[in-house]
Parts: structure tokens; sequence; C-alpha cells
């Protein structure tokens, strides 16, 4: 594997926020979800549950509910407005006050016609989906108390809507309420409280799925106006309702932190009606579960321990696969680190602010496997505080460390640094480019001299840093071509950037999968890279050789040479022996690539659970080869341990990992964030008698 020294980083104190709503689109398999710091998350389920879209978070916006319309995303939360987004500019399109307080539920009818909200003002809202925005229709009957949830039956005449100790029916037509239910409130002794009832469905069979305050999960038979059964889920609270698209179950989340399933079953195999059963239960989050959804094949939470977590029916799997397996997604599938490789410091993005350190160090030596005295204690430089409420998007630190960029939704913000011991000064850059609206990434390159700015759909611009302004240069586009796939592509935004060493070659990566690369120094597009169905999570061109490696969503790699227009020989070899099966199955993307100076045929990887350093000059391991081998090798003779290696040198040792590069000095730079620094900061779970306490 070769020998580092390594700076072990734990001072980096990510905190994620918790989990607030979610809902599944069936037909392109993806699911948006909204966070408590009013951010926005669209994962792509069908390639490997990658996080595709982040529309960041605006200090005045709460989210209390998301719904897709179509393909079209909208939320409400409680600053009274409901919002559309831009999905290919990552944006708020437009808000709009519905004039109801703060509105806690949003739903969609069958045919993406119409939304319906309940408000804090006992007002359910009637609003029309046009192509390019929604327009208010009318209100329903108002009521005495604020609606928490609704939901439309299949039809599209009626509307169930949930309140505290009711729950009512309107007719559509009329805006009147045709059918009320008392919600009891005694069943575990809350009679003195209100049953507020978080959420519901209303299936095509006119039977409504309630959860309560009260800790229960009701069957309603709409018709008769008569409850069906009572299930008693917990103590505390039943918080999120979800119901599978086939209507053959549904899945809760309660305050405890378990998921329960409900199935439309007999209660004896094969014989008498059908009713709806508590099947199974599952205990995979610490805190109050917010948000779940069935999906098919498996269930989807989410809550305040800030988790995501995909829960498999095994039942509808033949087979233990990728697919069968339990996987919780916790960091987000992006780089919040930048790296100054000559002068070790690190930026940190947070949503409010950056970061500024700089690394400590030691002057001792050591045997392998020691840990060395530090010397020079790590030391926080700076924190740069965002204009505005937008959260910030995207940052970068350039090479030589003199140069910070931040960009959120609506701005874009350069600060020169002047460092002198452990005086530090910071110049904002006053003059910027017009074109220079926003960004969804920023690249220095290697010398710090310029700056690349992705903005609009397939667009980089370039500029000069310098002092008081800086100066445009060129925008880069690709050719325009003819396939769908390439106009899709061109509709994208940029979300990875890598620049050459020598500063000759710029390439992108687009969330349509479009790979292009462009010649700096002549200003104009140079090629496409063949369009591989998978995301890319991480890409950087070789520093010695301008071959271009990408690692995409679904584990798979590539090595493209820029200069000959094709894959590598190496690329091709490993195309066709394939790669490991344990590495095909990893759960977490790649979401870094850096390249060992001191050997030009390494490269190293990371993702959130190991980084793995792959040597081309070795052979490729097969199905039938041990991957995670290197403490085997160490117990091996030196002739016997050359005929076990293989090109995939994987370390486990540090983790959770959220950055892994190589400095300059030729020590490896390793961020790491334990899970439990991050539950130690968040508020008491719901406390439970365990036996014997």
């Amino acid at each position: 594997m070769g020998e580092f020294k390594v700076h072990r980083v734990r001072f980096f104190d990510y905190m994620p926020s918790g989990v607030r709503c979610m809902a599944f689109h069936s037909r392109t398999h993806r699911l948006a979800l909204a966070r408590l710091d009013g951010s926005v998350e669209i994962f792509n389920f069908s390639d490997s549950y990658f996080q595709e879209k982040v529309i960041p978070g605006n200090e005045s916006r709460s989210v209390e509910a998301i719904c897709w319309v179509a393909e079209r995303l909208f939320t409400v939360g409680l600053n009274g407005k409901i919002t559309e987004y831009d999905l290919i500019n990552l944006r708020p399109k437009y808000s709009i006050d519905a004039f109801g307080g703060p509105i806690w539920s949003v739903a969609c009818n069958a045919e993406g016609s119409h939304l319906a909200m309940g408000c804090e003002d006992g007002s359910l809202k009637l609003f029309e989906v046009l192509p390019e925005s929604i327009q208010f229709e009318r209100n329903f009957e108002r009521q005495k108390d604020r609606i928490l949830s609704v939901s439309w039956h299949k039809s599209g005449t009626q509307i169930a809507a949930g309140s505290l100790d009711v729950i009512r029916v309107f007719d559509v037509k009329s805006g009147r309420a045709v059918q009320r239910f008392l919600v009891d409130r005694s069943v575990s002794g809350m009679r003195n409280k209100d049953c507020v009832v978080w959420s519901l469905s209303f299936l095509s069979d006119h039977t409504i799925a309630s959860a309560d305050s009260a800790g229960k999960v009701q069957m309603w038979d709409a018709r008769m106006g008569t409850l069906i059964k009572t299930h008693l889920v917990s103590k505390w609270d039943v918080l999120t309702l979800s119901v599978s698209e086939d209507e053959s179950s549904i899945v809760v989340g309660t305050s405890e932190g378990t998921v329960v399933q409900f199935q439309f079953l007999s209660p004896t195999l094969g014989h008498g009606e059908q009713e709806w059963i508590r099947t199974k239960t599952f205990r995979n989050h610490t805190h109050d579960v917010r948000a779940v959804a069935e999906i098919g094949t498996a269930l989807v939470s989410g809550g305040m321990d800030t988790q995501l977590v995909i829960r498999p029916l095994l039942e509808k799997h033949d087979i233990k696969s990728y697919d069968s397996a339990l996987r919780k997604i916790n960091f987000p599938h992006r780089s919040l680190v930048s790296s100054a490789q000559k002068c070790g410091l690190l930026l940190f993005q947070f949503p409010g602010q950056l970061e500024l350190w700089r690394l400590g160090g030691t002057d001792t030596n050591g045997k392998p496997g020691d840990s060395l005295p530090i010397m020079r204690k790590p030391e926080k430089l700076l924190q740069l505080k965002r204009k505005g409420d937008d959260h910030i998007c995207c940052s970068a630190l350039s090479p030589c460390g003199s140069w910070i960029a931040y960009a959120t939704v609506s701005s874009i913000r350069v600060y020169h640094l002047q460092l002198e011991n452990s005086s530090i000064s910071v110049t904002k850059v006053s003059k910027l480019p017009k074109v220079l609206r926003s960004a969804h990434q920023l690249h220095f390159s290697a010398d710090s001299s310029r700056l690349f700015v992705a903005s609009g759909p397939a667009t980089v611009h370039m500029v000069t840093v310098s002092q008081p302004e800086c100066k445009y240069v060129h925008t880069f586009k690709p050719k325009t071509g003819k396939s769908l796939f390439s106009l899709i592509g061109l509709t994208e935004s940029i979300h990875l950037l890598a620049a050459s060493a020598d500063g000759k070659w710029l390439a992108t990566a687009s969330k349509g999968c479009d790979i292009h690369v462009y010649n700096v120094q002549k200003m104009k597009y140079h090629c496409t890279v063949p369009l591989y169905n998978s995301l890319p999570s991480a890409m950087a061109i070789h520093p010695k050789t301008n071959n271009l490696v990408v690692v995409h969503a679904d584990q798979q790699m590539f090595e493209y040479s820029i200069v000959e227009k094709q894959y590598t020989d190496w690329s091709r070899k490993l195309q066709k022996e394939g790669l490991h099966r344990l590495w095909i199955e990893r759960d977490t993307p790649i979401t870094h690539v850096t390249f060992n100076p001191r050997n030009p045929s390494q490269f190293i990887l990371h993702d959130m659970y190991m980084f793995c350093i792959i040597d081309q000059s070795q052979p490729l391991p097969d199905n039938k080869t041990q991957l995670y081998n290197q403490l085997t090798l160490k117990s091996l003779a030196g002739d016997v341990r050359q005929s076990k290696t293989h090109a995939f040198k994987i370390c486990k040792k540090f983790q959770p990992l959220l950055h892994v590069s190589l400095l300059e000095d030729d020590w490896l730079l390793v961020v790491e964030r334990p899970l439990v620094a991050i539950s130690t900061q968040l508020p008491p779970p719901i406390r439970q008698k365990k036996f014997g306490t």
C-alpha cells in the first residue's frame, strides 16, 4: 500500500439537520426529502440511492410538507407560503402566500390538477396547478381548529382532513364537510389533552387510515362514518403514515423511533375477509420518526436523528443481494471540505458559515501504527459568516491558500487572504463580473490564478482572481447534439469540476450524466466522454498523464485519455475483467479522487467507510480473490505476499470519512466525523423504561 504519515482531523463539527418530511415519486424512482433547516434533497433510488440534487435552505423558509405533482416539486411551511422549486437551477422558483397562516399539510389529487392544503386558521384551501404556476381556486368550509393533515380520495371527489380530535371528509364540489369522525382521547390516558391527527390517508375503498398523538393507528369507514378498528402502536405520538401504491401496506413512524408496518391480510391463512393487521416493527432510529415512505420493495424512514434509513422488505427479494441490504445515509454525497495542499489549510463548509483551519504538526518520527505527539496544535484562523438568509451551497479554497470563494442561490463572494504567522487579514473582492450571479460548483485552477464557476445549465464561467477586481475571461459551453441524452445533459446543472495541474484542461460533469472536456488555453470545447447511465460522483485529472478518472454512483470507474479522446488500456481492461463483487456492493458512493505524487500509477478514492489506494501497476482482483486483504498480507512471507497482492489497497481504520487527500509534504489528510459526536448533539429522545431499571 505504501507508508504515509496521517493527519487525523476530527475538529470539523459537521451537524446534519433532522428529516422533516418526504415524498416518493414512483414513476421516476426519486425520493424528495426536506430537512428541518429548510433544505430539500432528491435521491435517485434507481441509481444506487444517490443524492442527486440538493436545494439549499433559507432562514426564512420552513418546510412542513412536501408533494410531487408529475415531475414538479412543491413544499409548504409555517411561513404560510407554498413554494415550487426549479429542479434545474436548484432554487425556489416562486412562493405564493395562501393567506391562511402557517400551512401544515399539502396533498395532490390523482390527476395532478389540484393541490389541497390545511392551514392554521382552520381553512382547507384548493389551488389549481397551471403549467408554469399555481392559482388559488377557493376555500372549503372553515373549521374551528387548525388542519394538520389532508389526503385526497383517488376519485378526486372527496378530501379527508385531520385536526384536533376530529377527522372530516369534504365534498370537493360543494366544499362542505359530509362526514365527521371524533377521535377517541382515552385510549392511552390522554382524556385531558387534545388528540392531534398528525397524518392520514384516504384509500380507494373509502377507508381512512389515521395516525394520532394518542399512539393509535385507526381505520375508518368514510361511507358509513364508523370506526372499523383501532391499533394501539405506541404510548407516545404516531407522527407519520404512508400507504403503498397498491394500497396493500401501511407504514407508520412513532416518536419512540419505531417504524411499524400494517398489511391487508386475512387473519387466518387463506380464509376469511381481509383486514389491516400489524405485521412488522423495526427500530432503526433513536429519536422521532418524522417521515416514512412505502416504496414497494422497501420502507424508507427519517427523523430527528438525521439519518435516512432504507429497510428492504425481504419477502419482496428472492435472493440476498445488493438491493436486500439495510442502508443508512448519514452524510451528503458531496464534499464539504476543501484543502490547500501547499500550506496545510482546511476549509469547512457549514450552511451558515465557513471555517478556515491550519493543521497541527509534529517534528518526531515513529514506527508504523504509532500515534505521534502534536507539537503544534491545529488552529482556527477564520470564521466567515454568510451574508443574507440563503444557506451556502458550495465553496472553494485555492491551492495556495490565499483565496476563498463561496456561493448561495442568489450571490457569489470571493475573499483574498493574507496570512502571517497567526494573524490573518481578509479582504472582500469588491467587483465581480455581472455573469457571476450564483453557482452550483466552484473550483480554483492549480496555480490559483483562475476561478471556474458552474452557474447555469451546462455552463462554466472562467474569471481571473485578483484584487480589487475579478475579471471575466470566457464562458465554456458544450456543443449542442441532436440526441435526446445530449439535450437532457444541456438542461441539467453541473455538479463536478476538475482542472488539470498544467492549467490546460477543464472537465465538467452534469446531473444529466454528461462529462465534457474543454481546452482552457485555447478557450474552446475539446471532447465529450462517452455517456454512462449513472451519475458521476467524483472525478479528477491526473497531474502527469492528464487522464481523467471518473467514479460513478453505481461504483463503476473509468479512466479516459483527454489527449487521445478515448478510454485508456487500463480502463478497458478493468471493464473487461469487471470490478470485484464486494466493491460493487458497497452502499456509499465515492466522493473524492486524489493522486499520489510520489507514484504516478496510484490514485486514492474514498467513501464514508474506507479509502482505497488503487495501484494500476498491480493485477486486478477477481471475485475469487480476497478484496479486503491488507491484514492477511501482513502475516505472509515476502514471496507469498507478492503473489496475493492486487491493485485495490483498502483501509477501514478511519471512519466515518468526510474527506481524504494528499498534502504536498506527503502527509495523508483524513477528516472524520464520528457518528457518536453527532448523536451527542441531538436533543434527548423520549425516555423509555427498560427492564431492570
